[in-house]
């Protein structure tokens, strides 16, 4: 039994995962002031967003975690896992990457990829949420976490994991870069439900009992269970928040459609929509029945220009006069 699962230093796989971060926010910032200088519409939050969740990633991969060796390890988990994910996702990097590739075949193949069916199955709730809430269990409830303490790759591969299972749950629950299919929040809401009510269960079980093989102290083991237990909470209520503002937002563009639309035949029209339209002048409808020459013929009547082109000047009245008597006395 280990007594403990403390980390003196950062390995290799952190610094690689904490510089990874920071160049990943270096890439995105010139991106989003390039779009912006060139006169597309990005909110600055969104930056703010993406460079919180890359510190937070770097931070918690190579810095210093507060608390007790369990204690650090939550803390770990709930940045890693759950917020920086979530931090990335708000801030849309794949339709960035979207907007300022140029038309090529970077860009092609960006969207071949969003748009193809294995994207679209990963991306599906319920999978994305048994791949992270699954790890979690599989992690906890089993000797995996205790082995990681002693094999630096395999703790690697574990936070490797966590971030990735993180941002595909967060990806597909917040629905906000374009993909192959988009679920709808029946779909969406009752798996954040489960996912919350499932890691609120593995942080009750943690407090009780430690992960096998370990030997962490109860005070250190009570902390960092309610630390798992009501970060989470935070972060799903987050996610909760974001998914209502999606569904307002959305009906909200519905609505917006409905009333630009023209009503279809056999659809009911308000009365204040009829009345304006009866109360507007009728549009006056040309005559396409009349033959094609008659048209032109028209055409050139009616424009000015061609009058004063193809017009011949007319003789005052007295000039007619005098030619009919001149030629009254010739004869």
């Amino acid at each position: 039994m280990t007594l403990a699962h403390d980390h003196p230093g950062p390995g290799t796989t952190a610094l690689v995962t904490a510089v990874a971060a920071l160049l990943t926010a270096l890439v995105y910032l010139p991106a989003a002031g390039r779009l912006r200088r060139r006169g597309d519409a990005w909110p600055r939050w969104r930056d703010g967003s993406f460079g919180a969740g890359c510190a937070g990633v770097a931070w918690a991969t190579a810095g210093g975690l507060p608390g007790g060796p369990f204690t650090g390890h939550m803390v770990q988990h709930l940045v890693v896992g759950m917020a920086a994910p979530l931090l990335l996702v708000l801030a849309r990097p794949l339709t960035l990457a979207l907007r300022t590739l140029a038309p090529g075949r970077a860009r092609r193949v960006l969207l071949v990829l969003l748009h193809s069916r294995p994207v679209g199955l990963l991306a599906f709730p319920p999978l994305a949420a048994l791949l992270d809430v699954g790890g979690l269990w599989l992690l906890y409830r089993t000797t995996l976490f205790a082995a990681t303490a002693h094999q630096p790759l395999l703790h690697g591969v574990v936070h490797t994991h966590m971030l990735a299972a993180g941002l595909l749950f967060s990806f597909a629950l917040c629905r906000l870069d374009p993909v192959r299919r988009r679920w709808s929040l029946a779909v969406r809401g009752p798996v954040l439900l489960a996912v919350g009510a499932a890691h609120g269960l593995l942080a009750r079980t943690l407090y009780a009992l430690p992960p096998p093989g370990t030997g962490f102290t109860t005070a250190d083991l009570h902390r960092g269970a309610q630390v798992m237990y009501y970060g989470g909470d935070l972060v799903e209520a987050a996610l909760a928040l974001v998914l209502g503002v999606g569904w307002y937002t959305a009906g909200g563009r519905a609505r917006a459609r409905q009333t630009r639309r023209p009503p279809r035949p056999g659809h009911s029209v308000s009365i204040e929509r009829a009345q304006e339209s009866r109360s507007r002048p009728a549009r006056p409808v040309a005559d396409c029945r009349a033959p094609r020459h008659r048209r032109a013929t028209a055409r050139r009547l009616t424009n000015p220009a061609s009058r004063r082109l193809r017009t011949v000047p007319t003789p005052p009245l007295h000039r007619i006069i005098l030619q009919r008597v001149e030629t009254v006395d010739a004869h």
